[in-house]
């Protein structure tokens, strides 16, 4: 399932996994010259990287074609299709999903996922990451726990499931302390469950110059449009990159969505 095109009729038929897989689906690869022949784009599990969807133009002729507005709006649609797909390749209670939305002009397109397997941070909790809005709205926005395998240390009670922080429109809301503890969190928290998907475009960052160069080297940057910014080392091919998008007037995310939300909370959906 976790490998499956979101246009897949398996889908219809999901049920939540008992184990995680191996991997998980972010899109699709083709070779400019072979359009016909197409590659799951496949990520190992657990993520040993955050993921960045770029709502910026780039250098993308696809993206070019677009109005501002529209880009980032696909961005935001790729970033929720990624955020379900992972919490639908999780056993119940092994994924959790938190939202710092400063602006909050995500809040439309995200709220199915939130309602249904994330933590919403709501507008103005983008300083989350280092104020008083980190516990509800960051989830563990800098993590300090014990490396994954070292449970029996963790207090009693504590959130054990791996963590996706999804941080919308970056870097609005943010200050330097933030932005160093974002840093921060996408080099080590994947070491102890915690992951980071940005929605953000590269432009808007442009007043911290470089230094912000490391973030985004650390990250795989996704496309919301095709583009073909994958390098291939092994081979030296640049690959064109499809996103994962949803069939139109689809109802399978909002589906998929609350069969999980169901088997969190120990109910048939």
């Amino acid at each position: 399932m976790a490998y499956a095109r979101w246009d897949n009729p398996v889908w219809h038929a999901y049920r939540v996994p008992a184990e995680e897989p191996m991997a998980v689906r972010l899109g699709d690869l083709h070779l400019p010259e072979r359009t016909d022949l197409r590659i799951p784009m496949l990520v190992r599990l657990p993520m040993e990287r955050g993921l960045w969807v770029d709502s910026g133009r780039g250098h993308s002729e696809a993206a070019a074609l677009l109005d501002e507005a529209e880009l980032r709006r696909l961005a935001l649609d790729c970033a929720v299709a990624h955020a379900a797909r992972l919490l639908a390749a999780h056993p119940a209670g092994g994924f959790t999903v938190h939202l710092v939305d400063p602006a909050g002009t995500g809040a439309a397109a995200l709220a199915p996922s939130w309602r249904r397997g994330g933590r919403p941070a709501g507008p103005g909790r983008g300083r989350g990451l280092g104020g008083p809005g980190a516990a509800h709205g960051a989830g563990r926005p800098a993590p300090d726990g014990p490396a994954g395998g070292a449970a029996d240390a963790l207090p009693p009670g504590l959130d054990t499931a791996r963590q996706l922080l999804v941080v919308h429109d970056f870097p609005h809301g943010f200050d330097e302390r933030a932005v160093t503890r974002l840093r921060y969190l996408a080099d080590e928290g994947p070491s102890v469950g915690v992951h980071l998907l940005m929605v953000a475009a590269r432009e808007d960052a442009a007043a911290y110059g470089p230094l912000l160069d490391p973030l985004w080297r650390s990250l795989l940057r996704l496309t919301p449009v095709p583009d073909d910014h994958l390098a291939d080392p092994w081979v030296g091919h640049a690959w064109s990159y499809e996103p994962p998008l949803l069939p139109p007037g689809s109802a399978i995310l909002r589906q998929v969505l609350t069969q999980v939300a169901a088997a969190r909370h120990g109910k048939r959906p």
